[in-house]
C-alpha cells in the first residue's frame, strides 16, 4: 500500500504540539509512525504553520506527517523539499494529500523557523 492510500485509523490519538491551529491526529501502521492534519478548511498562514510544526516531529524514518489541504501549498514546498521526502496525490474528494518524510542527512538540517507564507 502507498504512503497516499493511508487513511486515518480508527484508533488515531489526538496530539498537542504547541502552535498548532487543527487537530493533530497520530496513529501507527505496521512499524510507521503517522501524524496527521487537515488544513483544507484554512487560509494562509495555517497550512504553512501547521505544516512546519509537523514535519519537525519527523525525526527518523518511521514518521511520517499527512498534510490534507484544499490544493497543493506551493509557498511550503520550495521551503522543505531538499529536507523531506513528499509525495503528493489526493483525496477522493479532491483535495491535496501530501505525505512528509524523512530523508537521510537532509531532514536534520531543515530551518523550520520561518512559518510564513509567500506562496
Amino acid at each position: 500500500m502507498s504512503d497516499l492510500e493511508i487513511t486515518k485509523t480508527d484508533d488515531a490519538k489526538e496530539i498537542k504540539v504547541e502552535g498548532q491551529t487543527v487537530p493533530f491526529y497520530e496513529y501507527k501502521i505496521n512499524d510507521t509512525t503517522y501524524i496527521e492534519f487537515d488544513t483544507s478548511r484554512c487560509g494562509p498562514p495555517e497550512p504553512m504553520v501547521n505544516a512546519m510544526l509537523a514535519v519537525g516531529l519527523i525525526k527518523d524514518k518511521n514518521t511520517k506527517v499527512i498534510m490534507i489541504n484544499h490544493k497543493s501549498p506551493a509557498g511550503l514546498l520550495p521551503k522543505i523539499n531538499q529536507n523531506f521526502d513528499i509525495l503528493e496525490g489526493t483525496t477522493v474528494d479532491g483535495k491535496a494529500k501530501l505525505v512528509f518524510s524523512y530523508k537521510e542527512g537532509m531532514s536534520e538540517k531543515a530551518d523550520l523557523s520561518n512559518k510564513s507564507c509567500e506562496g
